[in-house]
């Protein structure tokens, strides 16, 4: 039986970047306050975009030139309920897929996030945790090198010598993607000076992600109706200069998506990729 091809649609829409609220530095802190939200100087400065859509195009885009991949890449897992299975079975897989699409040695991940929007409005629940929509990088600079030595700190001395990577696996669960898909932005359309860390406040440390200041020069991309068997990688970091080092990327809303369609679904998972073992 022939497959149906899906035709290429780009999406006017709006994305939110960066905004201070309030005075500087810019921060949020992890632990929730007494109303449950996390408590924040970081806002929302939203501005009209066209994302554009990749379908029929995949091969044209690599984590090392635009700074994002699409991978056509089933899993066995398919529900992903079972935290175990997904620490074990899924995490499996993804070392597997990462190995293969970056030829590294040696794969380390540290966590993952499910999207799945429940009812209520409670973000700092894991359970009701919904897509993320303000432009942003996961990780800083300087926080990914922490990252390596937080994580293997016996070996982090040796591994900072070589190539090392972060790199987000972003996969839809159940269902294609059409409500809040996820854009992401081509390095080579990013201007460096539009960065802005925030630092990110966990109980025993700080770390730091980016944000992203509004600049109409940004070109972004999704890959339309994209399925579970399709991921999308997501670099944020690159120890190597003379490439594509991170990729902004939200999540945007589609008014051409049907509303009957289910709540997008997803989960991703975050990797230190290393080029030594």
């Amino acid at each position: 039986m022939a497959t149906l091809a899906i035709a290429p649609r780009d999406v006017p829409t709006t994305l939110n970047y960066f905004e201070l609220v309030g005075e500087g530095p810019a921060r949020e802190y992890v632990t929730p306050g007494p109303d449950g939200k996390r408590i924040s100087n970081v806002g929302k400065d939203p501005h009209p975009a066209v994302i554009h859509d990749a379908r029929g195009r995949e091969d044209e885009f690599t984590l090392d030139k635009q700074g994002f991949q699409f991978v056509h890449w089933p899993s066995s897992e398919k529900d992903f309920v079972d935290e175990e299975a997904i620490k074990t079975k899924y995490y499996a897989e993804v070392e597997a897929l990462l190995k293969e699409a970056t030829g590294a040695k040696r794969i380390f991940i540290f966590d993952h996030t499910i999207r799945r929007k429940a009812d209520g409005n409670d973000q700092s629940d894991p359970k009701n945790r919904g897509p993320a929509e303000r432009v942003h990088i996961d990780q800083a600079y300087h926080a990914s090198v922490a990252r390596v030595k937080h994580h293997l700190p016996a070996d982090a001395d040796r591994l900072l010598k070589s190539r090392v990577r972060l790199i987000n696996v972003w996969r839809p669960i159940q269902n294609p993607v059409a409500h809040k898909p996820l854009a992401v932005a081509d390095w080579r359309s990013l201007d460096e000076k539009d960065l802005v860390q925030v630092d990110l406040v966990y109980p025993e440390r700080t770390g730091a992600t980016l944000g992203v200041r509004y600049n109409p020069k940004l070109q972004w991309y999704y890959l339309g109706s994209q399925t579970p068997d399709e991921v999308t990688l997501i670099k944020c970091y690159d120890s190597e200069e003379d490439r594509a080092r991170l990729t902004p990327h939200t999540a945007f809303t589609d008014e051409g998506s049907p509303k009957e369609a289910p709540h997008r679904q997803s989960i991703e998972i975050r990797a230190l990729v290393f080029d030594s073992e």
